[in-house]
Formats: structure tokens, C-alpha cells, sequence
């Protein structure tokens, strides 16, 4: 009996235990579609980048062929802006719950069909229409522009090689734009512009369908109370880049609405975060965004986002200021672009979790030299003088930003994937708001200073000074051959000296700006070094020490 039974004991014993569910394996892709999926993120993402600077770079020249002004038309940059904010939040859902696949064949439908329609904007009307669902189709973009920079890499290089590249592709779009616009805007005006658009969204809508990404199992991941905080979100967001957008422009104080709205954007975030509170499964999770590695994390991002709008809002606007044209400023962007891709070139042997504070500290200090270099400019400077101090703030902005998001994704990550959302929305507020709030900042703080130098300015040409009645004798004796008039003469002279102190006033207050920029990042690198100290004798304390008395007490 018992030698009948064993058999069958000892096949219970041993009958295999079921094994755990293993990660797939990776299967490397033959190089020739590695590099397709390499090239069809570059694509994608410089098809985003563009989009977007072409409106910011040319607002004038389109106000021009809309027949509007030029305030009128600074609405199409907000209604671009807009929706690109919270879309991607809310795109993410989307993904999880209908197929990557059938995710990025869509979206990029979607744009290719938006592109088509920016031909009908005949008026500012159907402009801004058409820009905001510009931006609401662009949003995906980004997304597909990381995800086919990752598809073909290990799990090792995924975020050491596909982050740096894919971010660095995303940011050098709007310095593109402004390289290729003036010679497309020379031929055709704003056409020329949706045609380019177009060309590339038809580019990318092929290498998205012939190069399909892997689908992870599909979840149903919206919920109907998800959709209430999307829209309150999307309402605070959007409420937020109006404000900052149209601020400078219309002026702050001028415009009653204005306030209004951005009181209206905080209500509703406050509305979202209570509702977001009270449930069991949020769309974000507001207690770990408000836990101190988080925060630390979205004033990290917030505070770099605030000091390169010196880049964006800057050097271009003074120029402009200076009567310089947007085709002479073409070297200068050129150079700014190559900046901007070498830098996200250059993470790649050094991209790791430990060295991120180091990898931020040589950024920081980069843009205080460059910003220090640029707070030195005058009338007479040029594109030219600027290559070298706009190209260390492009560099140092691709050397800080992947290493930040891999910090704050690997903290998601090692939660769960639910917290993914979460980091995503710090991103987006941060670059997106951070951005625009940046840009409006800078522009105010450079009107303002403008009529406080003009107004010193002008006490001192109103003085009887032997300098400015010297000036004013040489300006009046090199009109004379073209002007018979003695009085209209020195009318016109007045007049002119007066326009090159309005200049001058511009000047300095940029210089302002820089300098304020500079002092900004030494103030940021400084509590970073402190933190790296606090970490470094934290980890090299000698364990198991007795405390102090004082200590023993407290505890």
C-alpha cells in the first residue's frame, strides 16, 4: 500500500509551483528599424516644436496678414497654450484605456487634419479658432515623440539615451522655427508657414504607421469624476496662461477681466484639489505632491522654467526693440539650436540618478555666466555678441531638464504606475504655466523698468547740460543738408535723440532683466550646493554615535 501510494505522493510533492508572472523580455530590434523609430521621435517632435514657434515667432507678420493688430494677435499664442496644458493629462487615461497603438494613429490623425484646416483662418477669428485646436492636437505629440525614442532601446539606456534625445528634440523645435521662418514668411506670408506644418504632420503620420509602437494590456482607467477634475483643471490652467500671456500686453491694471479670470482659475484648482482629496482612486494624488521631496522637485523645475524665459523673452524682444530683423537674427538661433541638441547629447555618458544635483549645479552656473555676459549689452550690440552667452544657456537648458524629469519619474515609478499622472501634471504645470508665467514676468518687469530709465532719461535731456546741448548742435548740423528749416531741423533732431534714449531705456532695463536672471541662478546653484552638503553629511555621518545631551533631551 504504501509503495503503491508513493508514487502519487511523490508526484504531488513534486508538482511544479506556479511561477511568478515575469517582466517581458527584452527582444532587440534589427538596427536599420531601431534608427526608424530614432528618426520617426525626431520627426514628431520637431513637427511639435515648430508648430508652436512659428505663431510665437512671427506674431507681427501674422497680425499683418490678418489685418490686426499685433495685441490682437498675441491671443493666438494663449489660444495655442491653452489646451496644450492640461490635454496631456487627460491623454494619458486615453492611452491606458483604448491601445497605444490605436492612441498614436489617431492623435496623429487628428493633427494632420488640423493642419488642413489652418488654411481657412482668413480672419483672427478663425485663427484663434484654428490655434486652439492646434495645441489641443499638438499635446499628443510630445508624448509619441518620447515614447518612439524609447521603443528600441534596453531597459538600461531607455531613459540615459531615449529621455535626453527626445527632450532635447521637443526644445529645439522653437529655436528651428525661427532659423527657417523668415525665408518661408518671405515667399508666401502665413501660408507658407501651414504648408511646412503640413509637410511634416504628413511625415510623421507615415512613420506612425509604419512603425507601430507595442501595446501594453488595456485597463479601464477613466472614471466620471476624472473627467470633473480634468475640466477644472483645464479651466485653472487655461485661466492661468491667459492671464500671463495677455498681462503684459494689455497691461495688468488696465483690463478689469483679467483679474477676474485668473481669481476664476484659482477657484477651480482649488475645487479640483478638494474633489481630488475625497476620493479613493485620484486622478492625482495631492498628499504625496505636497510631501517634501515633491515639492522641492516642482520649485526645482518652476524656478529653472522662470530663469530660461530670459532666453525666450530676452534676446529676441530687444533686438526687435533695436530694429533688428528676424533674418538677421538667423545665425544667432542657429547657433542656439545646435546648443540645445549638444547639450542633450552630452548627458548621455553621464546621465545617472546620483549625479542629477551635480549635472544641475554646471547648469545653473552656465546661465548665470551667460545671463551675467548678456547683462553688459548696449545700443550698439548685435546678434553676433550674443552667440556665445545665448549658446551656454541653450546647453545648460537640455543639461537640466532630463536629468529633473528622470528624477521625478523614477520617484513616480517606484510607487506604482498610479503616480505616474501625478508627476505628470507637476511637468506640465511647471513647463507649461512656468513658461507662460515666465514670459509674462520677464515682459513686465521689462516694461516697467523701461519707463522708470526713460524717466531719468528725460530729466537729464531736459537739463542744460553742455553734453546734451553738444549732441543735439551735431544732429541738427547733419540734417541741415536735407532739411532747409532751421527750427523743423532741430525739431527732427529732438526727436531722434529722444527715440535713442526711449532705446536706451529698453536697453538698460533688459540689462536689468539679465542681471536679476544671473542673480536668480547663483541663488539657486547656492541652496543647491547647501542641500548637496546636507546630503553628503547625512550619508558620511558615522552611524550608531551616541546624541548629543542636548538631543537625548529633545528625544
Amino acid at each position: 500500500m504504501s509503495d503503491a501510494a508513493s508514487p502519487t505522493s511523490q508526484g504531488a510533492e513534486q508538482a511544479p509551483t506556479p511561477a511568478a508572472p515575469q517582466p517581458p523580455v527584452f527582444q532587440p530590434m534589427p538596427l536599420p528599424r531601431a534608427l526608424g523609430y530614432m528618426s520617426a521621435s525626431i520627426v514628431i517632435a520637431l513637427t511639435q516644436g515648430m508648430a508652436q514657434g512659428f505663431v510665437s515667432t512671427n506674431i507681427p507678420q501674422i497680425a499683418g496678414d490678418l489685418g490686426a493688430t499685433t495685441t490682437q494677435a498675441s491671443w493666438l499664442m494663449a489660444a495655442f497654450l491653452i489646451p496644450r496644458a492640461s490635454m496631456p493629462l487627460l491623454l494619458i487615461k486615453l492611452r491606458a484605456q483604448y491601445g497605444l497603438r490605436r492612441f498614436a494613429e489617431v492623435a496623429i490623425v487628428i493633427y494632420v487634419v488640423v493642419a488642413l484646416l489652418s488654411f481657412a483662418a482668413l480672419d483672427l477669428r478663425s485663427a484663434i479658432t484654428t490655434q486652439f485646436f492646434a495645441g489641443m492636437a499638438s499635446a499628443p505629440l510630445s508624448t509619441l515623440a518620447f515614447l518612439y525614442a524609447l521603443e528600441p532601446l534596453p531597459p538600461a539606456w531607455k531613459m540615459r539615451l531615449g529621455l535626453p534625445v527626445s527632450l532635447s528634440m521637443i526644445a529645439v523645435g522653437p529655436h528651428l522655427a525661427r532659423v527657417i521662418s523668415p525665408a518661408l514668411m518671405n515667399d508666401q506670408g502665413w501660408g507658407a508657414l501651414h504648408l511646412m506644418t503640413l509637410g511634416m504632420a504628413g511625415i510623421s503620420l507615415a512613420l506612425v504607421y509604419l512603425l507601430p509602437l507595442k501595446s501594453p494590456p488595456r485597463v479601464k482607467a477613466i472614471a466620471p469624476l476624472d473627467l470633473v477634475s480634468w475640466l477644472l483643471i483645464a479651466c485653472g490652467f487655461g485661466g492661468l496662461i491667459t492671464g500671463f500671456v495677455m498681462g503684459p500686453t494689455l497691461w495688468w491694471t488696465e483690463v478689469p477681466w483679467l483679474g477676474k479670470v485668473v481669481a476664476a482659475s484659482v477657484v477651480c484648482l482649488t475645487l479640483a484639489v478638494v474633489i481630488e482629496l475625497h476620493r479613493k482612486a485620484p486622478l492625482l494624488d495631492i498628499r504625496w505632491l505636497a510631501s517634501p521631496a515633491m515639492l522641492h522637485l516642482t520649485v526645482t523645475l518652476l524656478v529653472f522654467r522662470l530663469i530660461l524665459s530670459e532666453q525666450s523673452a530676452g534676446a529676441p524682444r530687444m533686438f526687435q526693440m533695436l530694429s533688428i530683423t528676424q533674418s538677421q537674427l538667423v545665425p544667432l538661433f542657429a547657433v542656439i539650436s545646435v546648443a540645445t541638441v549638444l547639450g542633450g547629447l552630452a548627458l548621455i555618458p553621464w546621465l545617472k540618478p546620483e549625479r542629477v544635483p551635480v549635472i544641475h549645479l554646471i547648469a545653473l552656473m552656465l546661465i548665470a555666466a551667460g545671463a551675467f555676459l548678456d547683462s553688459r549689452s548696449t545700443l550698439d550690440t548685435r546678434p553676433v555678441q550674443m552667440m556665445f552667452s545665448q549658446g551656454l544657456i541653450a546647453f545648460a537648458g537640455s543639461l537640466f531638464m532630463a536629468p529633473a524629469m528622470m528624477r521625478g519619474l523614477m520617484a513616480a515609478l517606484a510607487r506604482g504606475p498610479n503616480y505616474l499622472l501625478s508627476f505628470v501634471i507637476v511637468f506640465l504645470s511647471t513647463q507649461s504655466i512656468g513658461g507662460a508665467a515666465g514670459s509674462g514676468m520677464f515682459t513686465t518687469f521689462i516694461n516697467h523698468g523701461q519707463a522708470l530709465h526713460l524717466q531719468v532719461l528725460r530729466e537729464e535731456l531736459m537739463t542744460v547740460d553742455p553734453l546734451v546741448a553738444r549732441e543735439l548742435a551735431a544732429r541738427v548740423a547733419q540734417l541741415a543738408p536735407q532739411i532747409a528749416d532751421p527750427a523743423q531741423s532741430r525739431a527732427q533732431a529732438a526727436a531722434l535723440i529722444a527715440q535713442e534714449a526711449s532705446n536706451l531705456a529698453y536697453v538698460l532695463a533688459y540689462n536689468d532683466a539679465y542681471f536679476l536672471t544671473f542673480l536668480a541662478a547663483i541663488a539657486a546653484a547656492s541652496a543647491l550646493v547647501l542641500h548637496m552638503g546636507r546630503d553628503w553629511l547625512a550619508a558620511h555621518w558615522p552611524r550608531g554615535r551616541n546624541p548629543s545631551p542636548s538631543a537625548e533631551s529633545l528625544q
